[in-house]
């Protein structure tokens, strides 16, 4: 079934300012039951995983990607028995709401969670910063690379999607990693008919991504749908921000006003969390799953387009991260 067309939805910037009332409304012209494909898709990539790997892993943020990839995990193998454990690389900079629904969330589950640090790689010598205030978000890929060697996966579930950034509308599900960690675009295995081609030579490993095919507005859909809980974060609250770059930057500890910025208290959401140093909410009033799937219908500008940081450095920042080793 074909994707909802946004340009049958014109909201401009007051209107996406949706309240309780109007939201469901118009929620009701957009329909979702492509969702139950993208769902089975998911469900049986899932499935190929647990069936095709020794020691696969999910990697678990807390964030909405990886809790709808978690909800999928149940409805594949049943409540409370993943066959993997979930994986977390902190920077350190995360922000505490994720970080305690993720916790949370992994201890309702009965799951094994895994923590790996950044800082942990800091005191080993393994990463060094080029300076106290540098992002420790693209230092991830190294910490990453070491928790594989540690527990030997061999695959690794990850919540990219095709929409988020070209790099990674680049990207196979089943996408092969060399023994150095480090993804090659041109060295990508066909995936014709959803057959998957899973030999790993030694030292090799796999990032599979099944929710690829899935676009923001997909994931709102589906949370609205299943009543996916999530940090509080995702929704309207009042923050402190700044206006850099064309960017809603929070003021924090670490990434405090400059001199000539002047701090304003905005009714913003976060569209995607991760680092605290480079991730940016975005202006919004939508308190429920169902005013954001409304305000998602009208955006123009891609979730990592509109709230990263380190994706704004250059056209090609994502895909060099990639290259060598990052999500």
């Amino acid at each position: 079934m074909s994707k909802p067309d946004p340009n049958n939805y014109p909201l401009n910037r007051k209107t996406s300012a949706m309240n309780a009332s109007t939201a469901p409304e118009l929620l009701a012209r957009v329909s979702n039951q492509h969702l139950d494909a993208l769902e089975e898709e998911t469900v049986f990539i899932l499935r190929e995983v647990a069936a095709a790997f020794e020691r696969p892993t999910l990697l678990f943020s807390g964030g909405k990607d990886s809790l709808v990839m978690l909800r999928c995990a149940e409805k594949a193998f049943g409540a409370g028995r993943l066959p993997f454990p979930l994986l977390m690389i902190d920077t350190g900079h995360n922000f505490s709401e994720v970080t305690d629904f993720r916790d949370q969330r992994a201890k309702e589950l009965g799951a094994e969670l895994i923590v790996r640090s950044v800082e942990d790689s800091m005191a080993r010598g393994t990463v060094r910063l080029a300076h106290p205030g540098e992002s420790r978000n693209v230092h991830q890929s190294v910490t990453l690379l070491e928790a594989i060697d540690e527990f030997r996966f061999d695959a690794l579930i990850g919540g990219a999607r095709r929409d988020e950034e070209k790099a990674r509308a680049k990207e196979r599900i089943f996408s092969h990693r060399d023994s150095f960690g480090q993804w090659q675009p041109k060295a990508q295995r066909p995936e014709l008919w959803t057959l998957f081609n899973t030999r790993l030579q030694p030292g090799e490993h796999f990032r599979v991504f099944p929710i690829s095919n899935w676009t923001e507005l997909d994931v709102w859909q589906y949370i609205d749908r299943e009543q996916i809980a999530l940090p509080s974060l995702y929704y309207t609250h009042q923050r402190a921000v700044v206006e850099r770059k064309g960017l809603l930057v929070p003021v924090t500890p670490l990434t405090p006003a400059l001199d000539h910025e002047q701090v304003q208290l905005r009714d913003v959401r976060f569209r995607t969390v991760g680092d605290i140093t480079c991730t940016c909410p975005v202006a919004s009033l939508a308190a429920s799953a169902a005013e954001v799937v409304i305000e998602t219908l009208s955006a123009d500008v891609s979730e990592r387009g509109a709230t990263r940081m380190d994706d704004k450095t250059s056209e090609a920042s994502m895909e060099k991260r990639k290259k060598d080793g990052y999500f």
